[in-house]
């Protein structure tokens, strides 16, 4: 695993707020893991100066702050790294990423997560997780299909289209690949809960770090989709434990265990720990 890639540990519940509402600040980042301070869809373009003024008077742990920046191409983007060189912030979560190219050549100070959200940024996933200043990946639903020239990346009963589904895994396993975090996609809809359980749930289990989300009550539902319940956690304690006892491929509870089981096992402890 990369230096990079080892210090993402923010927990599971990053909570998106807009960078023109600095009286959010504190309270977004109180309330969830980490906080995304949006200068990018969240600002109107004639507010981002302003909002970029916020960000330079805010005081938040550094540790637990992501900013989103707005896409290399532009001169947005130039001017948001200007401001943050005269704060502390040093992670910052790129938009619409696609170039590998800009990427690396972003100023070495920044820790970059990549937001592959157009057809292009998911195509490039692989090239963009194997940078070494980037230490996470996370994907978003709704530009890639704009990109793509749809209309909308759900189907009516509110379950992912193919083409997103698609788009996760393959930002999922370009992270993995290069043992960099995955973040999963915000869920819009603040009241379909149920999906978004089952979403957040599924995120754990397939191996993402953590899942986006767009507002406070979201974050509880987030968090205790990602906490291994204690019938998991002591499957994990005792699996690990009879491990010490075996050598090689033995069988536990009715069940063959080898290594890929008992990497489980350690990711479980893992996300409870955290």
């Amino acid at each position: 695993m990369t230096p990079t890639a080892a210090r993402f540990h923010l927990g599971p519940a990053l909570l998106f707020c807009p960078g023109d509402r600095p009286e959010r600040y504190r309270k977004a980042m109180d309330r969830a893991d980490a906080v995304i301070l949006d200068l990018e869809d969240a600002v109107a373009g004639t507010d981002k100066a302003v909002a970029r003024g916020h960000l330079i008077e805010s005081e938040l742990d550094p540790e637990r702050v992501i900013v989103r920046v707005n896409p290399p191409e532009t001169d947005a983007f130039t001017a948001d790294l200007a401001t943050l060189s005269q704060t502390d912030y040093r992670r910052i979560m790129v938009a619409k990423a696609e170039s590998p190219k800009r990427i690396a050549r972003i100023d070495a100070r920044f820790e970059v997560v990549v937001l592959c959200e157009t057809a292009k940024g998911v195509a490039q996933s692989d090239r963009l997780a194997a940078l070494d200043n980037v230490s996470a990946l996370m994907w978003g639903a709704e530009d890639l299909v704009a990109s793509l020239g749809g209309s909308s990346s759900r189907k009516p009963n509110g379950r992912y289209r193919d083409i997103a589904r698609y788009a996760r895994a393959r930002v999922l396993l370009a992270a993995g690949a290069r043992g960099k975090a995955a973040i999963d996609a915000v869920h819009l809809d603040i009241d379909d809960t149920k999906r978004l359980t089952i979403e957040a749930s599924d995120a754990a289990a397939s191996g993402f770090a953590a899942t986006a989300c767009i507002h406070p009550s979201q974050v509880a539902i987030i968090r205790a989709a990602y906490r291994p319940d204690e019938k998991t956690v002591s499957w994990a304690r005792a699996v690990l434990a009879a491990a010490q006892q075996e050598r090689g491929v033995f069988a536990f509870e009715g069940r063959m265990v080898d290594e890929p089981v008992l990497r489980h096992a350690r990711g479980v402890l893992e996300r409870a720990r955290r």
